[in-house]
């Protein structure tokens, strides 16, 4: 999972964000009105992302996109730690840059360092699907997502995520699930066959198509 890799490079990146903050003026005006100004635009492009589940083809630049937002929410939070008074900013500032090591935000960026490729299958109408294993270390839980996305034609580089549909190794063998979309109604069906010939069905998910 590369959770340590990447608590350790988010520890580096908290230190840089805050060399910054403390050597701010001392930069050129320009300099630091275009950091503002991306540093403002990257967590709103961040937050379109995770408001709408729209993101480019590529899942390493979406998490790479992350990272940026990321660094440009610590950057933020800490400029906002030089405003008076400091000893209020300063608490406030703290107490936002706790959750950004938490597991919900931890977790999507060790899939920077995950150099596995994931297949993507056409199903038709614009839609493909790709299976992602998951792996609880904790529990000892393995499986798989179903990721059902939209990819528009006139912006083939972007892609909806339409649905996720988890399996677990439990109950099947979910990497080889499969997705197959019902456009005439508006669903589709996640398909997890059973880990031998001996297991009788399949494991069959139905879902609305939205």
């Amino acid at each position: 999972m590369h959770i340590a890799l990447t608590t350790a490079v988010l520890v580096l990146l908290t230190v840089a964000m805050l060399l910054l903050r403390i050597f701010w003026s001392g930069g050129p005006a320009r300099l630091r009105f275009s950091i503002l100004t991306v540093s403002i635009s990257l967590v709103l492009l961040e937050s379109f992302f995770a408001a709408t589940r729209w993101g480019t083809i590529s899942d390493r630049l979406n998490v790479f996109i992350f990272w940026l937002a990321v660094a440009a929410y610590e950057f933020l939070v800490l400029f906002f730690s030089r405003l008076s008074p400091k000893w209020l900013t300063t608490l406030s500032a703290t107490i936002l840059l706790v959750p950004v090591f938490a597991s919900s935000i931890v977790l999507p960026l060790t899939e920077l360092f995950d150099l596995s490729s994931y297949k993507t299958v056409p199903v038709g109408d614009n839609l493909f699907y790709e299976v992602k294993p998951w792996g609880n270390t904790g529990g000892g839980r393995t499986g798989a997502d179903l990721i059902v996305s939209y990819r528009p034609p006139i912006a083939p580089f972007l892609r909806h995520k339409i649905r996720i549909i988890p399996f677990n190794d439990g109950e099947c063998n979910s990497s080889a699930a499969i997705a197959i979309p019902f456009p005439s109604t508006k669903t589709v069906l996640g398909r997890c066959p059973g880990w031998s010939s001996e297991t009788a069905g399949t494991v069959d998910k139905l879902f609305p198509l939205s």
